[in-house]
């Protein structure tokens, strides 16, 4: 008996006009608490070789933040994950709520295909302008995938022009990243909202509380790391 044929599952990051990439970029965001000596951290992870940033916690006087970039995730269980099992990371606990892993994607449109999923998140996260940073995770309620999809880009344009209006202000910058089967609390997505002060920051996600898909589409929103960042490496 003949099996029917499956179709092979087209999984590639997709733009406009044809074209597709097979690769993305990934980010994870490891958080740690009992740094009592950031210039040892910083001097750490600028030895290992890794395309990272290093933040300070505003809400923990102890606590630090390690964001780092890699096309390659087993990066992240490599070289990083050596560097954080030894001095100066030894005795500093993980804050295991506050760590995140995402990964870019398209939506299919993009003009630039490259810039959306490698250089433009890059941009953001180095840009030495821009050194406060608000990191979150986020899940959508079910209902929302069951709507139509004319009515999701109308919801998520909403969210659009906010971003875009904060951007071309120069008062916030954002990072999307897709973290499904990535986040140990099922969350869908992992936000970054950069910039040169911090109040924009909080303005932006005070703004967005009135849009349709947060008030009514998100079922969970947060935590929120808040950071300022003390080294980042260069693009």
């Amino acid at each position: 008996m003949n099996r029917p044929t499956i179709e092979k599952p087209d999984i590639d990051e997709k733009g406009a006009q044809g074209q597709r990439s097979d690769t993305r970029l990934y980010m994870q965001l490891m958080c740690f608490g009992g740094c009592r000596d950031t210039a040892a951290i910083v001097d750490a992870v600028k030895k290992s070789g890794l395309q990272a940033v290093v933040y300070e916690d505003l809400n923990n006087p102890y606590g630090i933040g390690i964001l780092t970039i890699s096309e390659d995730p087993a990066d992240f269980v490599g070289t990083a994950r050596g560097i954080f099992q030894k001095p100066p990371f030894t005795g500093m606990p993980p804050i295991h709520e506050l760590v995140m892993v995402g990964r870019t994607y398209s939506l299919g449109y993009e003009a630039d295909l490259k810039d959306t999923l490698f250089d433009r998140p890059r941009r953001t996260a180095l840009n030495p302008d821009w050194p406060w940073a608000v990191w979150y995770p986020l899940r959508r309620n079910g209902a929302f995938n069951q709507l139509p999809p004319q009515e999701q880009r109308e919801i998520l344009k909403e969210h659009g022009t906010i971003g875009m209006a904060f951007g071309q202000a120069d008062y916030a910058h954002d990072i999307r990243l897709a973290c499904n089967g990535l986040d140990r609390h099922d969350n869908d997505f992992v936000v970054a909202l950069v910039g040169k002060d911090l109040h924009p920051l909080s303005a932006i996600v005070q703004t967005m509380r009135k849009t349709k898909q947060t008030s009514q589409y998100i079922d969970n929103l947060g935590p929120f790391f808040v950071g300022k960042v003390v080294w980042q490496a260069e693009m």
